[in-house]
């Protein structure tokens, strides 16, 4: 979501080919209506968050219905077969009604409808993370070119004549934030190393019980940013108050920012950590090495292998490292503490992760699109 929002970005506010510039999950689609002017519609599913995220950044938002197919029951099946159908008219309609030059989808089951609909439209397909699952292997057969966050990712697509390695695009509000602004929209003390903690935009039952179960011990020694996801939010508020009823000062509850989501101030959390501890989903191969933050990453085990796979790539490059699920009520406590008290290993793996940003991402992957929509010089506009 985050990526084509910021893709978006970059194609409404910046010419992303003049000389010298160098700075869903859904579909994006992008009319040509003259050489600088610009139509977008972005096509979600019905019930998914992004819809919100999508309106409040200005972008016209059409809704689909649409389900998985893979590895669902025998009872889901037909339902969803149903669903993707009623999917694939609607997109059918949208397209003959806002009639894009090109198309850009980065990935989930409701892509699918639209890239069957749209099967002639020249189309852009971004890859967030290093291995592709079945929807995004399903729209790579549609897609002119395929935009990748990190060369491994080449492996997947061997097939295709057009993989281009941008990096994972992001956006450039969340580098907004100064040491001192973060720390005063946060309420954070200059004094005390910070720990962000980050499950994701639903959340991580786990990572959250986890966290709850060692914050005291934690917080006698460090500040925490809780970004809990919704789910867990009646209980984290539980935990805040019962902070704040401990007797004595030993409690620290004013050390504790919780929060069930952040928006704007999302950049500032990033700004003001030493340490992330977080899920492993591709936003992890941007915005983490955007800020040179040092990881302990906890990759989703409920789901294919991909979050495991982007965990390993930083953590073999020296930028994270890794905890199971299944281990992490034993060893979350210690490790925290062991990577807050070692600053010489903080600093070797806060390089390793700067190393691996791409802050013009958005640009490559926005010329890539631009140039499929203006359908001119086919060749020189893949050669970033």
């Amino acid at each position: 979501m985050y990526p084509a929002l910021t893709v978006w970005q970059k194609l409404a506010t910046e010419d992303v080919f003049s000389p010298g510039h160098e700075n869903g999950l859904s579909e994006l689609a992008v009319s040509l209506s003259g050489e600088a002017e610009f139509r977008f519609l972005w096509v979600g599913s019905e019930a998914g968050m992004e819809a919100d995220l999508v309106k409040r950044a200005g972008v016209p938002y059409r809704e689909i219905p649409a389900a998985g197919v893979h590895g669902v029951g025998a009872r889901a099946l037909p339902g969803n077969l149903l669903r993707l159908g009623r999917g694939y008219l609607q997109s059918v309609r949208i397209l003959r009604e806002f009639r894009p030059d090109a198309l850009m989808f980065t990935g989930g089951y409701v892509a699918v409808p639209m890239a069957l609909a749209g099967s002639k439209i020249p189309a852009l397909l971004y890859v967030p993370d290093i291995e592709p699952g079945l929807a995004l292997k399903t729209l790579a057969r549609f897609a002119d070119c395929i935009a990748v966050t990190a060369e491994e990712s080449r492996a997947y697509y061997s097939k295709h004549r057009r993989v281009v390695v941008t990096g994972y695009p992001t956006r450039p509000e969340l580098k907004a934030w100064s040491m001192d602004q973060a720390r005063e929209a946060l309420g954070l003390k200059a004094d005390l190393p910070t720990l962000l903690v980050f499950g994701g935009s639903s959340g991580a039952r786990s990572i959250n019980r986890a966290l709850l179960a060692v914050l005291p011990e934690l917080l006698a020694e460090m500040q925490v940013i809780h970004i809990s996801g919704r789910l867990d939010w009646p209980e984290v508020e539980a935990a805040q108050a019962g902070l704040a009823d401990r007797p004595g000062d030993t409690s620290h509850a004013d050390r504790y920012h919780p929060y069930p989501y952040l928006y704007e101030e999302m950049g500032a959390a990033l700004t003001a950590a030493d340490l992330v501890l977080s899920r492993a989903g591709a936003s992890s191969l941007g915005e983490f090495p955007m800020f040179g933050l040092p990881a302990l990453l906890v990759p989703y085990p409920h789901a294919w292998q991909y979050q495991q796979v982007n965990a390993r790539y930083l953590a073999q490059r020296g930028a994270a490292q890794i905890i199971q699920d299944a281990e992490l009520p034993e060893q979350l406590l210690p490790l925290v503490r062991g990577l807050m008290h070692d600053h010489a290993r903080r600093e070797a793996m806060r390089q390793a992760m700067t190393a691996l940003a791409c802050p013009d991402a958005a640009r490559s992957i926005a010329r890539l699109w631009l140039g499929l929509a203006a359908r001119q010089d086919r060749e020189r506009i893949f050669d970033l």
